[in-house]
């Protein structure tokens, strides 16, 4: 009996599970990075809501708060419905709480305009990226479903930005 076959088999088998595992932890990076994201991006709008007295400051903080706490919302769920882990909610906010605690060299809003363009850059190209290479075909619905509210995010941030420059 030749065993070739079976060794081929085997081998094949193998790189299939490889395969899969290499594609599981690029969706679980992808949706810890994203959860990570979204959560920072919610504790420094309700921060914003509390220090700031700039009422454009005041609406984008509203809007941040908003549309990344509905996103990360539907990111939890969709990682639970494909059985990936995702940092639960008290780790996140510690994380983004120690990251907040950073923006004390310059005045408030200037900070937060400042580190809300950097955090929108960053986050639009992690899902540009997961958009056009995800193995996983419902977070790449997911990240080019949000992508375009992510860019205009970015614009409305390079706006304050620019405001508050001075």
């Amino acid at each position: 009996m030749n065993k070739l076959p079976f060794k081929q088999f085997g081998l094949a088998c193998a790189l299939s599970l490889s395969a899969l595992t290499s594609a599981m932890a690029a969706s679980n990076d992808f949706v810890d990075e994203a959860a990570q994201g979204g959560i920072n991006e919610v504790e420094s709008a309700k921060l914003a809501l509390e220090k700031s007295k700039s009422t454009d400051v005041r609406e984008f903080a509203t809007q941040m708060e908003k549309d990344h706490g509905k996103a990360h919302a539907e990111l939890t769920a969709l990682a639970k419905k494909l059985d990936l882990e995702v940092p639960d909610d008290a780790t996140l906010v510690a994380k983004a709480k120690k990251l907040l605690l950073e923006m004390r060299d310059e005045s408030f809003d200037k900070s937060y305009a400042n580190n809300q363009v950097m955090a929108h850059e960053q986050t639009v190209e992690l899902f540009k990226k997961e958009a056009e290479s995800s193995d996983n075909a419902e977070l790449k619905a997911f990240a080019e479903k949000t992508l375009p509210t992510l860019q205009h995010h970015l614009e409305m941030a390079k706006q304050l930005q620019a405001k508050h420059a001075k």
